[in-house]
């Protein structure tokens, strides 16, 4: 009997393989991170290359291989790489997401469900268009290292968990820390840093997007410290990443009664 299972996943990166082939890596709702072979997908007759490029949410058909399984249908679920691609500031947001995805899904095969629905939304959110990619991408990350066990502490101290907010942040200690057990090389953050940084960990997006461009870009800082931190290498992507705020759209002025 044929070996053969389906799933839904998004294309996390792609690499080739022989004069026609690539081997995607997909992080998929039920199995996890999948690495599989596509056949043929590099040449111009290909009937789903277009469907297996980064940031693409499809259902696939894999046929179980010796090594790797190959992927022998794929129908498109969303086709999240239209909207990125097509722009710099989320494209470069997206594939940090993937990258840090592929990253926090080591073992392939083993079920990571609620990752991929924070990589899903991620996606989602950066292709609508309707956030600022920095915001998003911001609190995918700290979604993320929660998911992970490495949510930075912001609203208690990372020691004693004594409440907040407190002044002293420390990346190594895991975050806020009172008087009596911060650090050194502690920084200190402004309070709407923090405000900030609890919103975007709670999906509060008024008063995330209420914060001004120095408040976001501190925060973004402070995220990608930690995160790296615990990762214990840096994000390929992320330097690539174009921190920009969304210009302000001006209120239109009153008619005049």
């Amino acid at each position: 009997m044929v070996n053969l299972y389906r799933d839904t996943g998004v294309v996390l990166r792609t690499h080739k393989l022989g004069e026609a082939d690539r081997i995607v890596t997909l992080l998929t709702r039920r199995h996890g991170k999948v690495r599989a072979v596509a056949k043929g997908v590099r040449r111009t007759s290909s009937r789903f290359g277009a469907r297996l490029e980064p940031f693409g949410h499809v259902d696939l058909q894999f046929y179980t291989g010796r090594t790797l399984d190959v992927i022998t249908q794929v129908e498109t679920v969303d086709a999240f790489q239209v909207q990125l691609v097509a722009d710099y500031q989320r494209y470069t947001a997206g594939s940090a997401i993937a990258e840090t995805a592929d990253r926090l899904s080591a073992e392939e095969g083993e079920p990571v469900l609620k990752l991929y629905l924070l990589v899903v939304g991620a996606l989602r959110a950066l292709a609508g268009g309707e956030r600022d990619a920095s915001l998003v991408l911001d609190a995918f990350f700290l979604r993320a290292m929660s998911y992970a066990g490495w949510a930075p502490a912001i609203t208690e101290c990372a020691r004693c968990g004594l409440p907040g907010p407190h002044k002293a942040f420390s990346v190594s200690a895991g975050g806020s820390m009172c008087q009596d057990c911060r650090v050194p090389g502690c920084v200190h953050p402004a309070p709407e840093v923090l405000t900030l940084l609890d919103a975007l960990m709670q999906g509060e997006w008024p008063v995330a997007e209420a914060s001004l461009q120095h408040s976001r870009r501190d925060a973004s800082g402070l995220v990608a410290a930690h995160l790296q931190w615990h990762l214990e290498r840096q994000l390929r992507s992320l330097p690539l990443v174009e921190r920009r705020a969304r210009e302000a759209v001006p209120a239109r002025p009153e008619t005049a009664q």
